[in-house]
């Protein structure tokens, strides 16, 4: 069973989730207006902390709170071989997020490729149950997502998960050759 996912239908998602949030993280950039000015200052060599941001300080808030009550929220970004500007933006700014309590780990798009990781599409999966689809364009664009319950799916997601995180190292630099070696 899949319905469309909204913006609210994943914030409604995020903030209940009771044990788990996993994030497979694949696009080489992504369209969001808010991180426009971030991302321009670090490829300019004067970033600021991310925490003076509205748009990313609320989205840390909403990690602290979670992790704080023992919620866990996860991520593996693959990275493009070598990394986009965008992706060495994540990866200066996933410092805060780390320091909000988010665990983010890397692998590079070849080592994805290699275990049978897809990479097409973006997803979270919450408490090993909701699986939040999300798909954008060549632009990092959003182009709407879905909310999938099947439970062969699920069950599906659940593997990738463990094998991403199984292939993947919490330093970039890392997993970056880890695939050149491989």
């Amino acid at each position: 069973m899949a319905e469309q996912l909204t913006g609210d239908d994943f914030n409604k998602l995020f903030r209940y989730f009771t044990s788990t949030a996993f994030r497979l993280e694949v696009q080489p950039v992504y369209d969001v207006t808010e991180e426009r000015q971030s991302i321009s200052e670090f490829l300019a060599g004067e970033p600021r902390p991310v925490t003076e941001f509205p748009f990313y300080a609320a989205w840390l808030d909403q990690i602290r709170s979670v992790t704080a009550e023992g919620r866990r929220v996860e991520r593996v970004r693959v990275l493009s071989e070598p990394p986009t500007d965008y992706q060495r933006w994540e990866m200066w700014s996933g410092q805060y997020n780390i320091a909000a309590g988010e665990a983010i780990r890397y692998m590079s798009h070849g080592r994805a490729r290699k275990i049978g990781l897809p990479i097409d599409n973006d997803w979270w999966l919450f408490d090993s149950q909701r699986l939040a689809v999300m798909r954008f364009g060549d632009q990092g664009e959003p182009l709407g997502g879905e909310i999938v319950t099947d439970p062969t799916i699920v069950s599906q997601h659940i593997d990738w998960w463990n094998l991403a995180v199984r292939h993947s190292s919490p330093d970039a630099d890392v997993a970056q050759l880890a695939s050149e070696s491989t």
